[in-house]
């Protein structure tokens, strides 16, 4: 196994797409160690990854996403929640963590996230005289929130290849969602309010009223994800449809900016990006089951776990495992690879699936703003077009937020079980 770890890190520090990463590493093991091996079944593990009917979510609210980025709708709901907060100290960032928060309800990506929100919220913040490395730091893990508030593709992956209820999970990720939010806030209130930076005129009501005109139904994602899943209304595929369609009737009828070019754009977008998830979901259930067939999780885990792990011993040594994996694979990966490894001890602790599938996730955000190789780091070099130590300079911060939300969750766990415990979900 270290033969496939050293190829892996070395393809990565090269600069290989993750998907050659996983695939040409797993390709290069068998041809050197297991010669006999018939590759025709590790194209039957890779397919049998994307095969669960639930993934047919994943395309839906990357296609929703894509339309909404295309159109005005991200825009909009910037100008309503600046109307109203702009003015205060902190009130640019506050309003780039409650847009992420929204947008989250669309895109359900933290990538998606950091294009959409960070495209438009960091010229504002810049202007404002915010540092350019605590705009980065504050888009980055501001984008996090998607990952949490439903649709999640996290969530839909670890509900996957754990067979917990998907729409239990989405319902779970918005009070850790929110509570993120409101952290990020306070600490960006102190912040400006410290630096003495960042307000703007406070808007009269005649502007608010025409904000909240232009931006109040881009609110209706949520109401239809959200609402529909919790009155058990819809599926989270039924939902993932539905959000589709609302799409298309936001910006084809009420704001009337998406055009035949942009729609086609859209679509082909989404073909791509569904195709590069669902290769890194079927690399990491190959993978998932090599290290299963070489028994490596029980040569590494018994003597980790004990005979008679604890519920605190289990959650402490799930949670710093996919941190630390997240700061180098990408958390799709993670998810699918570790979450059966880990399995059989989370059985034996009593954990509910549903609370760790919220830490899961949440590390798995976590880990993909933090050095050094977390994805949206990459993604805001790419967009943004700064250097590498800029990119990071100012995450520590909300990555210490972000650790103290999970110590929340493990000793308050109805913070995220409330909404799911209560729910009217098959």
């Amino acid at each position: 196994m270290l033969f496939l770890g050293a190829s892996m890190l070395t393809k990565l520090l090269l600069g290989f797409p993750f998907m050659v990463v996983i695939i040409g590493s797993l390709i290069l093991y068998f041809w050197i160690f297991m010669p006999d091996f018939n590759m025709h079944v590790l194209v039957q593990q890779v397919v049998s990854g994307i095969k669960p009917p639930a993934l047919v979510a994943v395309p839906m609210f990357i296609l929703g996403a894509s339309i909404i980025t295309s159109g005005q709708a991200a825009g909009k709901l910037i100008n309503m929640v600046k109307s109203f907060v702009g003015h205060i100290p902190g009130g640019l960032p506050i309003t780039t963590n409650a847009s992420c928060t929204l947008f989250g309800a669309v895109s359900g990506s933290t990538q998606a996230t950091v294009a959409a929100i960070g495209g438009t919220m960091r010229p504002m913040l810049l202007d404002a005289g915010y540092p350019s490395a605590y705009t980065l730091g504050l888009i980055i893990n501001s984008s996090d929130i998607a990952f949490l508030i439903p649709p999640s593709i996290g969530f839909i992956v670890y509900g996957v290849v754990t067979g917990t209820s998907i729409g239990e999970l989405f319902l779970a990720g918005i009070g850790p969602g929110i509570l993120i939010f409101l952290l990020f806030s306070i600490y960006s209130f102190f912040y400006s309010k410290f630096k003495n930076i960042g307000q703007l005129p406070k808007a009269n009501w005649e502007e608010r009223k025409a904000a909240i005109k232009d931006g109040l139904p881009v609110v209706g994602f949520p109401a239809i994800i959200v609402g529909g899943i919790y009155g058990g209304i819809f599926s989270p595929t039924e939902a993932a449809a539905a959000a589709v369609a609302y799409a298309l009737f936001l910006e084809l009828v009420i704001y009337r900016s998406l055009t035949i070019n942009r729609l086609v754009d859209s679509f082909l977008q989404t073909g791509v990006i569904t195709g590069v998830v669902f290769i890194l979901v079927g690399a990491g259930q190959a993978l998932s089951w090599l290290l299963s067939f070489l028994r490596i999780p029980q040569q590494i885990l018994g003597p980790l776990f004990g005979a008679d792990p604890s519920y605190l011993t289990v959650i402490l040594i799930i949670v710093v495992s996919y941190f630390v994996a997240c700061m180098f694979v990408d958390p799709i990966v993670a998810i699918y690879v570790l979450s059966p490894v880990f399995a059989p001890y989370v059985i034996q602790a009593g954990v509910d699936p549903v609370l760790l599938g919220v830490l899961v996730t949440l590390q798995a955000a976590i880990g993909s703003a933090t050095p050094p190789f977390g994805c949206d780091i990459f993604t805001a070099q790419l967009i943004f077009r700064r250097p590498y130590l800029e990119v990071i300079g100012h995450t520590p911060p909300f990555i210490i937020i972000l650790i103290l939300v999970t110590i929340l969750l493990v000793a308050f766990p109805d913070i995220a079980l409330f909404l799911p415990d209560t729910a009217l979900i098959d």
